[in-house]
């Protein structure tokens, strides 16, 4: 196998997230937002997702971003802690009374349901994490002193400031020179970046990544890979076979990437999706299938995208084999989106069993 990962046994941690935490309200089952009289309040953030997944699952995980010293922030790492989440190099901020200086980030959530589609709006401006500024975290003593088996960050965190584009700079090669495998999920945002603004940060920073997470869009505008035929603003069905020729320019003109992968959505409706995801592994130029989900029927779709990362790199953390950390993959991003809420409530067993081919039976 090429992903050289470092023993359990040298390390404290299997996996760390580097990523923005936010708190989300969204109103009760499919209600709008303008309507609303109470809100649901949940916790997540794309790269926080992983890692909090990943603890359900069993290993031994962390997060580091930001936070403020008031109740919003509590709220968050009640929520960290509760999951298993090692918090030690979070950085906190103190709280100014309004959320001039740093916030905890929120974002507005409608679940959508039929023909009327999901809607998120973000309240994130001023937010502790995108305050963050390189020589906030000692990466020293996290990945040689304690030590880190799979760093997880992404497109996300990297475009919330100036300055978080340094702190990702300094933890992706902090972490590739101590040994530590790297995922970067390319997640472009519109509204946080712009596409050249994107190439220009990210391109320097793919030869720190072993594993790049990405669809046709987010390499188009993060990377500048275009696939033919793809139309990225229809969001219409992706020409796989083109993507894959272009995965394979990206994989030629980074050979430090050893897998490439993405999920593969068609959206008959917001509450039905088929869905399927595919990994590509360098070493061998070959492509692996995740199964195919026809016809999911959707709880919340949000975080689904988290949900494959973080079960192709609980496989990859275990041992698996490409098809084995796709198929892992490919299942509990599917499951993830059954329940409510960005974060993962899949058990282990329920994912092995579904990624095994298991049927949907009742559990007596």
């Amino acid at each position: 196998m090429s992903l050289k990962i470092r023993p359990a046994s040298e390390c404290e941690l299997d996996e760390v997230s580097l990523g923005e935490c936010m708190v989300r309200l969204s109103p009760p089952g499919h209600g709008r937002i303008e309507f609303a009289s109470t809100m649901e309040v949940w916790v997540g953030g794309g790269e926080y997702n992983v890692a909090y997944a990943l603890s359900r699952l069993g290993l031994r995980t962390g997060w580091v971003g930001g936070l403020v010293d008031n109740p919003v922030g509590a709220l968050v790492l009640n929520h960290a802690k509760g999951g298993g989440l090692d918090t030690r190099h979070v950085v906190n901020m103190k709280y100014d009374g309004v959320g001039r200086e740093a916030r905890i980030g929120l974002n507005f959530t409608e679940v959508g349901v039929g023909p009327r589609s999901a809607v998120t709006l973000y309240d994130r401006g001023h937010s502790a994490t995108s305050k963050m500024k390189p020589g906030d975290v000692d990466w020293d003593t996290l990945f040689n002193k304690r030590g880190v088996r799979w760093l997880h960050s992404g497109g996300i965190f990297t475009c919330l400031s100036q300055s978080t584009r340094g702190v990702a700079a300094e933890a992706l090669q902090a972490a590739h020179e101590a040994g530590t495998i790297v995922s970067y999920d390319l997640n472009f945002r519109s509204k946080l970046w712009s596409s050249k603004e994107a190439i220009e940060t990210t391109r320097p920073l793919v030869k720190y990544i072993d594993c790049l997470i990405g669809n046709e869009e987010d390499f188009q505008q993060v990377l500048g890979y275009e696939v033919e035929g793809a139309d990225v603003d229809s969001g219409g069905e992706l020409p796989i076979e083109n993507y894959k020729n272009m995965v394979r320019k990206v994989a030629a003109d980074y050979p430090n990437l050893k897998v490439i992968g993405t999920t593969l959505r068609e959206v008959i409706s917001a509450s039905e999706n088929n869905w399927s995801a595919i990994l590509y592994w360098a070493e061998t130029d070959t492509f692996f299938h995740g199964p195919t989900f026809e016809r999911l029927i959707l709880e919340d779709r949000v975080g689904g995208g988290d949900g494959f990362a973080s079960g192709f790199c609980y496989g990859f953390l275990t041992g698996a084999d490409p098809q084995t950390a796709v198929n892992l993959g490919t299942a509990h991003g599917a499951m993830l989106q059954t329940t409510r809420g960005d974060t993962s409530q899949i058990t282990l067993k329920e994912l092995l069993h579904v990624a095994g081919g298991g049927g949907a039976r009742i559990v007596r």
